[in-house]
């Protein structure tokens, strides 16, 4: 049987995978940690740096190795929007617990979304933004087991939604 003490966020960078992650640990009363926080925090350089100094393919193997270090602690997670591109991690990951795809539909990814270099967003040379979300939303198709659209709600909306979802799930 699937262990399903965890809930696993996915999502382009923007889609609220953070700020949603925390308001769902406060209702859940779970711990949280995010990806890309712990990758910072172990690698002591900005996700940036990182892409910068290890390049797309060294950034990924970094990612990898942190996502396959998430514990089965039931505890909410918010990855990197890169994550799916290791089905060995989101292999991982499925098996801690529901997978939630934060979907958001690109021209509000647009509106939301700062300086992607400084936000430190998985691109390769050359790519621009509506590209990466071509790429990216049939991976984060394949490995949801819950998907919830975010572009008109707030943040508080879209946790509530996943607790539903969760809860119906008889996961909690």
């Amino acid at each position: 049987m699937k262990n399903k003490q965890n809930l696993i966020l996915i999502g382009m960078p923007g889609a609220g995978k953070s700020t949603v992650g925390v308001l769902l640990a406060k209702r859940c009363g779970m711990a949280f940690s995010d990806t890309d926080i712990l990758i910072q925090t172990g690698e002591r350089r900005y996700l940036q740096e990182l892409i910068s100094i290890r390049g797309v393919s060294g950034f990924r193997e970094i990612e990898e190795k942190y996502l396959l270090g998430v514990p089965a602690d039931r505890s909410v997670v918010a990855t990197g929007g890169s994550a799916v591109y290791s089905e060995k991690a989101m292999s991982h990951l499925k098996s801690l617990g529901i997978v939630v795809y934060l979907q958001i539909a690109l021209t509000s990814l647009k509106t939301r979304l700062g300086n992607l270099v400084e936000r430190g967003v998985v691109m390769t040379p050359g790519q621009t933004l509506d590209m990466l979300y071509e790429e990216r939303r049939p991976l984060y198709e394949k490995y949801a087991d819950v998907t919830i659209s975010t572009d008109t709600m707030t943040p508080d909306q879209v946790a509530a939604q996943v607790m539903e979802r969760y809860v119906q799930s008889a996961i909690v």
